[in-house]
C-alpha cells in the first residue's frame, strides 16, 4: 500500500519526520518496503484491510502519536428527483453480494481531473483517466472501499441486477478482452447482459467515456472467496479485487458512496438524485460481538503491567466502544473497520504494539503454561511411535491427484471427486478421496530410484463430496509395505494394542479389484468399520507400474481416536509357567481364520494367553474336496496355579468340541 505523505496530512497533523514515522510504523506491525519525501510503501498484512486506505493509516498515526483525526464529512446536496423513480437494484445472489448501494448523478461533464487529484493518483502509480473514474479510484485509496461508475445511459432497462453468471455467459471487460464466465461468478448485470464482474473489473459496454452524461455510482460488498476465485481464474487482479478479497467495511459503504458523489459534483458537476438505493442488511453495533479483556492477562502474556487508564485510552483511540469496566476486566465493542479484533488476545496484541514493544524489558518474566495436548495429539504420537519402530517412514503427498487415479480404489465414497479450478501439479486437479493411490505413486518413484526399503505411511485428510453441502474432511492413516498380508496385519494388531489395548482387531469380507481376491479384508473394531487392507493384485501392480509386490492398509483415524485408551493401566503378570498345545483342525474352505480364532478364545477363556496361526494346508485327496486344515498354537497360563497336562488337554478338547459344533471342524489325525 503506497501512502502519500501529503495526502496523509489531510487527516492527521503530525510533526514527526518521515523517517521517525516509518520506524514507528514498523514497530507497531506495519512494515515498509521503502519511503521517500513523497510517499511510503507499507506492507499491509491480510488481517488489516483497514490500512489499505489513507484514512486507515491516518487512524494508526493518530493512535501512535495521540493525535486527532479529521475525516471528511462527505456532505452532499441532492437536488434531483428521487432515485427510486429512476433506477432499481436487485440482489439475486445474496451469498455473493451481501450489500449493494447505488447513487445517481445526471448531467455530469466528463473532462480531465484537477491537478491536486491527478497528482495524488500519480504518486501512487495510478493512471489518470477522467474526472469521474479518477474520483472512484481516489476514494478507494482514501478509505479502502472500491467503487465503480457506470454510464447510466448504457444500462439496459436502467436497472442493476446482482446475480450469478449463467453457464457459458460471455463478458467483454474494459481491457477489451472477452471472458467466458463460470456459473459461480458474481456479475453486475442490467436487464440484458453482464456489465461488470463484481469486485474485479467493469465492462466495456458500460464504461464512462467522454460522451457520458449520467453516472451510477456503485458501492458494494462482495464475497471475498468469490472475488478471489474469479480474479485467479481469469488472471484479472486489480487494486479493487485485492481489497474485496480481504473484506471491506460494510458500515463504510455509504460514506464512500457519499464521498465519491461529493467529489464528482465538485469536479464534473451534475445533479444528484435524492436518496440512495441500499439493498442488503444494514450493520448495527449490536451485530458486532463484545470482546472482554481481563486485566490479569496483560502481565501474564506481556510480562509487564500496563496502567488501566492507558489500556482504556489505547482501546478507545483504536475506535473501540467501551461497554463495561470493573476491577476484573474491560469489555469493548470493536469498530466496524477492525474485523480482526474478535478475541481477548487480539486486544492484548493491540495494547502491546501501541504501548510499545520497546517498553517490554528483554529480561521480563513471562510465566509459561504448558498447553494441554489434545486427544488427537496423544493418539497420533502413539501411531507415529509404533510405525516408526516397525521400520516405516512418514510420507507427505499432495491433496490433489490425477483424474486417472480417482477410481483406482474408492472405499470411502462413490461420488465424483471435487475439482480444483487450478491444478496443483500437471493434471492433478481432483481432491483425493483416499490416500492409497498417492502412497503407491510415491512407492513407484522410490522403486525407480532403486531404494531397497520402501515402507511408508501417511496421515492426512481426504475430501468426500456431499451433495449441496461442504465436503466431509476425513482424516485417514494409509500404509504401503513391501511385506506380505500377514506381516502388515501383525503391525496393525500391534498398533491397536498400543492405542486401544482392550480392543481386538477383527476382519471381514471386502472386494476391491485393486487388491488380491484371496488377500484382502475389511478391518473392524467391535461393530464399527475401521478400514481395510490387502495385497495388491497383479492388475493393481501393473496399474501403478510397480516392479515388486505391496500390501496396503487404510484406517479411519477418527475411529481410532474414539476407541483409544489413553490412561496407563497395569496388569499383574502370572508367576506360573505357560503350557503350549498345537491344534490342527480340518474345516470347510469357506471358514475364515478370524472366526476360528474367535471361537478358540471364547472356549479357552482366561487361560488363553495367545493364539498363534501357523499355516493352512490343502489336499483334496487327504482332506476331501472343499476342505482345508488350519494349524495353530495355543499358549495357556493360569494366574493362580501351575497348569497340569490334564488341565491343558481339557482346554484343548473343549476348543475342539466348540469348533466341531460351530464350524463343523474335525481334529486332523
Amino acid at each position: 500500500m503506497i501512502v502519500s505523505w501529503d495526502w496523509l496530512g489531510d487527516y492527521v497533523d503530525s510533526t514527526a519526520s518521515h523517517s521517525e514515522m516509518a520506524d514507528r510504523f514498523a514497530l507497531s506491525g506495519l512494515n515498509f518496503e521503502c519511503f521517500n519525501d513523497s510517499m511510503i510503501d507499507l506492507e499491509v498484512t491480510s488481517n488489516r484491510p483497514d490500512c489499505l486506505g489513507h484514512i486507515g493509516v491516518a487512524r494508526e498515526v493518530g493512535v501512535l502519536y495521540d493525535l486527532p483525526i479529521a475525516i471528511p464529512a462527505a456532505e452532499i446536496a441532492a437536488k434531483g428527483p428521487k432515485i427510486d423513480t429512476l433506477t432499481s437494484v436487485t440482489i439475486e445472489a445474496p451469498e455473493l453480494c451481501p450489500r449493494y448501494t447505488a447513487r445517481l448523478i445526471r448531467g455530469v461533464k466528463i473532462g480531465p481531473s484537477p491537478a491536486w487529484l491527478a497528482d495524488r493518483l500519480r504518486t501512487l502509480g495510478i493512471a489518470v483517466i477522467n474526472n469521474v473514474v479518477d474520483v472512484t479510484n481516489y476514494v478507494m485509496f482514501e478509505c479502502g472501499q472500491p467503487l465503480h461508475a457506470f454510464d447510466f445511459a448504457k444500462l439496459a432497462g436502467g436497472k442493476i441486477i446482482v446475480r450469478a453468471a449463467k453457464p457459458g455467459e460471455k463478458f467483454q471487460a474494459i481491457n477489451h478482452q472477452e471472458y467466458e464466465l463460470a456459473a459461480d461468478t458474481c456479475v453486475i448485470a442490467d436487464a440484458k447482459r453482464p456489465v461488470a464482474v463484481a469486485g474485479v473489473m467493469g465492462g466495456v459496454d458500460s464504461e464512462v467515456t467522454d460522451a457520458t452524461v449520467d453516472v451510477l455510482i456503485e458501492s458494494a460488498a462482495f464475497a471475498p472467496l468469490s472475488v478471489r476465485t474469479t480474479a485467479r481464474r481469469h488472471h484479472l487482479h486489480s487494486p479493487s479485487s485485492y481489497r474485496f478479497e480481504r473484506s471491506v467495511d460494510l458500515a463504510g459503504l455509504d460514506w464512500a458512496s457519499r464521498r465519491a458523489c461529493e467529489l464528482i459534483l465538485q469536479t464534473a458537476g451534475g445533479t444528484l438524485a435524492e436518496g440512495v438505493i441500499d439493498v442488503g442488511p444494514a450493520v448495527t453495533p449490536k451485530e458486532r460481538e463484545v470482546v472482554k479483556l481481563r486485566w490479569a492477562q496483560l502481565p501474564r502474556v506481556l510480562g509487564i503491567e500496563v496502567p488501566t487508564a492507558t489500556v482504556q485510552k489505547i482501546l478507545t483511540a483504536l475506535g473501540c466502544e467501551e461497554t463495561h469496566i470493573c476491577d476484573h476486566c474491560i469489555k469493548v465493542l470493536p469498530p466496524s473497520w477492525r474485523a480482526d479484533l474478535t478475541r481477548e488476545i487480539d486486544l492484548i496484541e493491540e495494547v502491546a504494539r501501541i504501548y510499545g514493544y520497546d517498553q517490554i524489558p528483554e529480561d521480563s518474566n513471562v510465566k509459561m503454561a504448558a498447553s494441554t495436548r489434545t486427544r488427537l495429539d496423544r493418539v497420533l504420537d502413539r501411531v507415529h511411535a509404533t510405525l516408526v519402530a516397525a521400520g516405516f517412514d512418514e510420507a507427505m503427498t499432495l491433496s490433489a491427484v490425477d483424474e486417472t487415479l480417482v477410481d483406482a480404489i474408492q472405499p470411502w465414497s462413490d461420488e465424483a471427486p471435487l475439482r480444483a479450478s487450478t491444478a496443483v501439479l500437471r493434471r492433478a486437479d481432483c481432491l483425493r478421496q483416499t490416500l492409497v493411490p498417492s502412497l503407491l505413486t510415491a512407492r513407484r518413484h522410490n522403486e525407480k530410484l532403486s531404494n531397497p526399503t520402501i515402507e511408508l505411511f501417511e496421515i492426512a485428510n481426504v475430501y468426500l463430496p456431499i451433495a449441496g453441502e461442504i465436503p466431509q474432511q476425513k482424516r485417514l492413516l494409509a500404509i504401503t509395505s513391501g511385506g506380505g498380508f500377514l506381516e502388515l496385519k501383525g503391525i496393525l494388531e500391534a498398533l491397536i494394542a498400543r492405542v486401544a489395548p482392550s480392543q481386538e482387531l477383527q476382519v471381514g469380507e471386502v472386494d476391491y479389484p485393486l487388491l488380491d481376491d484371496a488377500r484382502q479384508c475389511r478391518l473392524r473394531l467391535g461393530e464399527h468399520t475401521l478400514g481395510y487392507m490387502g495385497e495388491l493384485s497383479k492388475a493393481g501392480r501393473e496399474r501403478f507400474e510397480l516392479r515388486g509386490g505391496s500390501t496396503v492398509a487404510e484406517i479411519d483415524v477418527e475411529m481410532l481416536i474414539a476407541a483409544a485408551e489413553l490412561a496407563p493401566t497395569a496388569v499383574p503378570l502370572s508367576q506360573y509357567p505357560p503350557v503350549s498345545r498345537d491344534v490342527n483342525i480340518v474345516v470347510n474352505e469357506s471358514i475364515r481364520w478370524s472366526e476360528v480364532e474367535r471361537l478358540v478364545r471364547t472356549a479357552g477363556g482366561d487361560l488363553i494367553e495367545s493364539v498363534q496361526f501357523q499355516e493352512t494346508y490343502r489336499d483334496p485327496q487327504r482332506l476331501g474336496a472343499g476342505k482345508k486344515s488350519m494349524l495353530f498354537s495355543l499358549q495357556l497360563r493360569s494366574a493362580t496355579a501351575t497348569l497340569t497336562n490334564e488341565e491343558a488337554d481339557a482346554v484343548r478338547e473343549r476348543i475342539v468340541e466348540i469348533l466341531s459344533q460351530q464350524v463343523g471342524g474335525e481334529l486332523r489325525a
